[in-house]
């Protein structure tokens, strides 16, 4: 784990299950996260991810890219352009920083509209898992 080292990309499909599934799984219930006719009558083109659900997706990536002993320890996001049903959104990221076994990721991810988060990650990974 080294400054500079990049994580290899990952492609996470865009699904309208995707969305209401984490909006539910994340008590969220805002309209816009699951009923298509309501967030079109709220200026939107459809349903639309929460943020809640991107935050868990960017852990994700990190944590499968530096294995099952890695603790997150702050996730620090800002949403853009939203993912929408049947868009791509794809997974990047580079180590910033790294003090000890705790580095800092930059992330961002990117879909058909643009650049939907963008963020860092504190990360934690015991000497094993180097």
């Amino acid at each position: 784990m080294r400054a500079g080292d990049r994580l290899a990309p990952l492609e996470v499909p865009v699904t309208r299950t995707l969305i209401v599934a984490g909006a539910i799984a994340s008590r969220d219930y805002q309209d816009v996260h699951h009923d298509p006719e309501l967030a079109r009558q709220k200026g939107a083109p459809d349903v639309f991810m929460n943020i809640l659900t991107t935050n868990g997706l960017v852990g994700r990536y990190v944590t499968d890219h530096f294995g099952p002993m890695a603790v997150l320890r702050k996730v620090a996001i800002r949403l853009g352009a939203p993912n929408h049903p049947g868009d791509t959104m794809v997974l990047t990221g580079s180590v910033e920083e790294v003090h000890g076994d705790t580095a800092v990721v930059r992330v961002v991810g990117a879909n058909g509209l643009g650049t939907h988060v963008t963020g860092t990650v504190t990360v934690t990974v015991p000497e094993a898992g180097r």
